[in-house]
């Protein structure tokens, strides 16, 4: 078992490495998220409703 304060301080190590992100980026692919977000919405929304249409046509063709 490590000694804890070795730990801490390996862990105080390895974040220090870290690359953390400018305010910028962040802003930019949190509004890349939710375009995407949005767009795959739009297209499941569309593909829903081309099918919904379509078993619809069908049904009534039948009954």
């Amino acid at each position: 078992m490590a000694n804890p304060l070795q730990f801490i301080q390996q862990v105080r190590t390895e974040v220090g490495k870290v690359s953390w992100p400018t305010r910028r980026e962040v802003l930019l692919t949190t509004a890349m998220v939710f375009v995407m977000a949005t767009l795959t919405s739009l297209f499941f929304f569309t593909v829903d409703l081309i099918i919904r249409t379509g078993l619809t046509q069908v049904l009534r063709m039948l009954g």
